[in-house]
């Protein structure tokens, strides 16, 4: 894809009233952080609050929040990065004319993400969560007249709709073991969860959703074309919100399904799996937007391998480097639309001589492209030399997941000069001339966030007992102690983090010779994603396409023939899967009238099927309904009776009013009805047949009947327990009912109205 600007195809003007709207939108983020900064000592000393009201009582959901050291931490990630975020998109998206759509999408996503990090009901996390999944939508929408912007957004709509179905089953399982949505008892239960049959299910669904909100192989082709949306969203998408939402719930999550070889076995080859491709595709960019969302990728994956370790070790490198990422990843990509708004382009093979004028610009891609290399005294080197104590801490593999390590932190040294080094400091091309420094709104957000970089990494105890110790405890659940520091000695993980320079700087330099070597061209690959994700929607289309051609051709014979023969099946299966054949039912002795009554039931039905002219099939069927209302009448159901004679007298009013515009019956046919559709009607009604005599020799045990019963005077003051049931306690349900008939009717007499108008002229 070509580097171009985020505002291509959109209308600017700069008299659009919004001004007050930007000067405001860093404000309600910055009261949260401040409120979260207040409780930080509480946190730190290991205190957890839960607050909340009742929601759904009789299903005991609660909307429930939970504050412990993890979702404190990402809450504040969350808040923190949302003030320079919406202080960036003040100064980047000014003059957009849809300006007030942008900020109601913007935070619309962030309370999605706090209500989701924050919330202590498994409901209430699953709500917060599809929240995210339309706010995102939304956002990477947002330029809705290119249709890149379109697709993407569908694309990641769909997927992460996908998983988050899949999360919804799994959380329902998991309350039915912990026989609570409350998330503390939840958490509590791990040991149960475990033992059960219903964990790796449970596992499995859980982890969909989360690899598919996280972007982990083979859900993370979206997340690389998630970039159409406008340079804010994906510096807030990619650092701190929407892909961290994954990992949040997988380090929620591990109390109760941690600590089995299925949990370490598939997110520690997920994520380096993961990794190791965002990689190899990383060094293959030039567009310097997409380069940072494949390290995105590369992120997140090491994130889920080290997640998937029990080791304190590997699960403190991931809290670490979930904080640095959060801090270089979020100022690279303002950097970014910093070189995209003043040079016109981000394509890196078009960039050059950017740094003899940009000279903050500069300094804030310098240092967040350092953190994000992992040089000292950055906290970037800080959580790499954790990242290789957690490698050599895991237990499965630790070989593998330090080699994979190194490899992508290497990679990222490589996109950290492609970044940093090459728009700035490489021969400027002749067409870019008159490039000046952006306005102070937009870079004093990423030299901001590059300056936490550093003086984190110099002070690393601002971040280490405060908020990776509180989190770290609250993943382990038990408390744990970790010592942040800039220097550990001399030992392997310095070793490999020398190794690591090594390799990223020779990438670097021989990178146009790399790019030729992965020349093979992953867009256009039988096995990418991408196409593969495309090739899905052509077949799922070709697929409703045909279903539509063979059921639904507008033929009502048709349609009436699938219904039986579906319902047949239906019935078929569950008398043979229970085995309870009504063969030894005492068949009642039936009076005269009862007899009549069948006779007149039977008859009609038979008269309908064969009859060739209209009017002898209509009264047939006149005849029918009144067998059955006799039936209903007999056997002590007199309001059912009456609805059906009413039902079957405006039947023959709407019919007579049309007669003599029906078709007549084929005068040549031999025979008298159609045996196909004769045996169909015949089986359907031995099997409804069966199964009601199989119903009736099963012990019926139903609490609702006694509740019925107890509550239709004291609460519905009326004793006909029949009608109380249908206008008081399923009142919502027969207003429904009474507006389909109503609408029915309406409809009818329209259509009637209009053949009678047309018969006059």
């Amino acid at each position: 894809m070509g580097a171009v600007g985020d505002t291509e195809g959109r209308k600017i003007d700069q008299a659009t009233p919004g001004r007050w709207i930007s000067l405001l939108s860093p404000v309600l983020p910055t009261i949260f952080t401040m409120i979260l900064m207040v409780h930080m000592p509480d946190i730190s000393a290991g205190k957890e609050f839960s607050f909340g009201v009742t929601w759904v009582e009789a299903l005991g959901i609660d909307l429930r929040f939970y504050v412990d050291g993890l979702s404190f931490l990402f809450a504040l990630l969350i808040s923190g990065i949302g003030i320079f975020v919406t202080i960036y998109a003040a100064a980047y998206m000014r003059g957009d004319i849809d300006l007030r759509r942008f900020y109601f999408y913007l935070y619309l996503f962030m309370v999605g993400m706090l209500g989701l990090v924050l919330a202590g009901d498994l409901i209430t996390l699953f709500v917060f969560w599809e929240i995210t999944t339309i706010s995102s939508y939304l956002l990477i929408s947002y330029n809705n007249t290119s249709a890149i912007a379109r697709r993407s957004a569908l694309q990641a709509l769909l997927v992460t709709t996908l998983g988050g179905l899949c999360l919804l089953v799994g959380l329902l399982l998991l309350a039915s073991l912990a026989e609570s949505f409350d998330l503390v008892q939840v958490l509590a239960t791990g040991e149960t969860v475990r033992a059960s049959p219903l964990y790796l299910p449970i596992l499995i669904l859980i982890l969909i959703g989360a690899f598919c909100k996280s972007a982990q192989l083979p859900f993370h082709f979206w997340l690389p074309n998630a970039m159409a949306a406008p340079t804010p969203v994906s510096a807030y998408l990619h650092s701190a919100t929407m892909v961290k939402a994954g990992i949040y719930l997988l380090a929620r999550m591990h109390p109760v399904l941690a600590h089995t070889e299925y949990w370490e076995w598939i997110l520690t080859c997920t994520g380096a799996a993961t990794a190791a491709v965002a990689a190899l595709a990383a060094l293959r960019q030039t567009d310097l937007k997409l380069a940072l969302a494949y390290t995105t990728l590369i992120a997140l994956g090491t994130l889920t391998m080290f997640l998937g370790s029990d080791a304190s070790a590997a699960v403190a490198a991931a809290i670490t480097f979930l904080i640095v990422h959060s801090f270089y990843k979020a100022a690279l990509f303002m950097v970014v639309g910093i070189i995209d708004k003043q040079a016109g382009t981000r394509n890196l093979n078009k960039l050059g001589g950017l740094g003899h004028s940009m000279h903050i610009t500069v300094i804030a891609a310098s240092a967040a492209a350092l953190s994000m290399a992992g040089f000292p005294p950055f906290l970037g080197f800080i959580g790499k030399e954790l990242k290789y104590e957690g490698a050599l801490a895991v237990a499965s593999e630790p070989a593998l997941v330090a080699t994979v390590a190194v490899f992508v932190n290497a990679v990222t040294v490589t996109v950290a000069g492609m970044v940093a080094i090459k728009p700035f400091w490489k021969k400027k091309p002749q067409h870019i001339s008159n490039v000046q420094e952006a306005p102070l709104g937009m870079w004093i957000s990423p030299l901001i966030l590059s300056g936490l970089g550093l003086t984190f990494g110099m002070a690393p105890d601002l971040v280490g007992g405060g908020l990776v110790e509180p989190a770290l405890s609250a993943i382990l659940g038990i408390p744990e102690t970790i010592k942040l520091k800039l220097w550990h000695g001399i030992n392997i993980p310095l070793l490999m983090s020398i190794l690591t320079f090594v390799l990223g700087v020779t990438m670097y330099l021989g990178l146009r010779r790399m790019r030729a070597w992965l020349a093979w061209d992953f867009k256009h690959a039988p096995t990418n994603a991408d196409q593969l994700w495309d090739k899905s929607l052509d077949l799922l289309k070709a697929f409703a396409a045909l279903q539509t051609r063979i059921l639904q051709n507008g033929i009502m014979r048709r349609y009436l023939t699938v219904i039986f023969v579906t319902v047949s099946l239906a019935l078929a299966y569950a008398l043979i899967r229970s085995g309870q054949f009504p063969m030894e039912y005492a068949w009642p002795r039936l009076n005269l009238k009862e007899w009549a009554a069948l006779l007149l039931t039977v008859g009609g039905a038979y008269m309908a099927g064969s009859a060739r002219k209209p009017l002898i099939a209509i009264c047939a069927l006149g005849a029918l309904g009144v067998g059955i209302a006799l039936i209903y009448l007999f056997l002590g159901a007199p309001d059912v009776a009456i609805t059906q004679l009413l039902v079957e007298t405006l039947y023959l009013v709407l019919v007579a009013a049309i007669l003599p515009r029906l078709p007549v019956f084929n005068p040549g046919r031999k025979v008298l009805f159609r045996p196909r559709d004769a045996t169909l009607g015949a089986v359907l009604g031995l099997l409804v047949t069966f199964s009601l005599l199989a119903v009736l020799q099963t012990p019926l045990e139903s609490p609702t009947t006694e509740f019925f019963e107890k509550a239709s005077v004291p609460e519905a003051h009326g004793r006909n327990i029949v009608n109380v049931i249908l206008v008081d306690f399923r009142a919502l349900d027969t207003f429904g009912e009474i507006i389909v008939v109503f609408t029915a009717a309406v409809a009818a007499v329209t259509l009637l109205g209009h053949q009678l108008r047309r018969g006059k002229q």
